[in-house]
């Protein structure tokens, strides 16, 4: 089959088109022709040298895929060859077929179609596992994401609002603003031109946010403590500012705030295999309802992967970003 890998660390043209051959099956497992496979920040920061894969996984990159399932494994039950799926996966996705434990697939919807389903796994079971398992984010709280117009950001958005709650986005420009206006954030921040601490302040009328979403890291601590509610929770689930930063620990007390720290690609199959349970609970509904949009928003074919890349790194992208294999 063939397989994309990165011969070094940099920038795209550190992609290179390997032959590898399919995957053999442990039990437990299926095997997935892939259609379809999402580009996630953490496929970039792979590239990049500063994420790499746990212990034990495919050095071929790659964390969600969409596909049918080509054969399966001993010790699987309720699968059956055919049938159509998206997989969350530790590495792997940047393939013609990828193994996958049956914990982790998710059946994908007869409305859904293989482009929109590559979409799912990772940003769904990221933002379900943070805002709602760590989070804990309940109706009538308000929630302040960073970041809103990525693909975390786009999904965390539809399922906050499904969940009742008020969300506050940060985004870089006007236009990225009105997207995830049109989403359902009710209040939007540009980054650049305000300080988010303060207008949280003022949207709030100084109650802060119950609950915030941080793909930034370091560079936003200070602002991100001075924004939350009393009885708060930050989840840190990205470090593009930065790993190392001083905290106001008065001010964490005083606000009685929880700092949470996550990860989902090297947690152990049996956690993930929770976060994908409750991500099918909370999610599938709203896509068979028609209620939840995946957000693709650009689509390249499987000869374009350097290039998908190189938009990705432009910043310029809303939503989710995938490859056609």
């Amino acid at each position: 089959m063939k397989a994309y890998i990165y011969n070094g660390s940099g920038g795209p043209e550190v992609l290179e088109l390997v032959d590898r051959p399919v995957p053999s099956l442990a039990s437990g497992e299926v095997l997935i022709k892939v259609e379809a496979f999402g580009l996630n920040r953490a496929d970039v920061q792979q590239r990049k040298g500063v994420y790499p894969p746990p212990p034990g996984a495919s050095d071929i990159p790659g964390l969600e895929v969409s596909g049918r399932i080509v054969e399966i494994g001993d010790g699987v039950s309720g699968w059956k060859t055919g049938a159509r799926v998206a997989a969350l996966l530790a590495a792997g996705g940047y393939a013609q077929y990828v193994n996958v434990p049956a914990e982790l697939l998710i059946e994908v919807p007869q409305s859904v179609s293989d482009i929109d389903a590559a979409a799912l796994p990772e940003v769904a079971a990221t933002v379900v596992s943070n805002l709602f398992v760590e989070g804990e984010l309940a109706q009538g709280q308000t929630l302040l994401l960073h970041g809103g117009a990525g693909g975390i950001g786009s999904m965390a958005i539809q399922l906050a609002k499904a969940a009742g709650a008020r969300v506050i986005v940060t985004a870089s420009s006007a236009q990225k603003l009105e997207y995830c206006r049109a989403l359902g954030a009710e209040e939007g921040i540009n980054y650049r031109e305000e300080d988010f601490a303060e207008r949280v302040k003022e949207i709030t009328e100084g109650q802060g946010a119950d609950l915030i979403l941080d793909v930034v890291g370091a560079k936003y601590l200070a602002q991100n403590l001075k924004s939350l509610a009393v009885g708060g929770r930050l989840v840190v689930i990205g470090l593009q500012g930065g790993a190392k930063a001083e905290a106001n620990l008065g001010l964490l007390l005083a606000k009685r705030a929880r700092i949470i720290g996550t990860t989902l690609r090297a947690r152990p199959v049996h956690e993930k295999e929770e976060i994908i349970r409750q991500t099918i609970t909370r999610v599938i509904p709203l896509l068979e309802k028609g209620q939840l949009a995946l957000n693709v928003t650009k689509t390249f074919d499987y000869s374009e992967v350097s290039s998908a890349h190189e938009y990705f790194d432009s910043g310029k992208h809303t939503g989710k970003i995938v490859i056609k294999v």
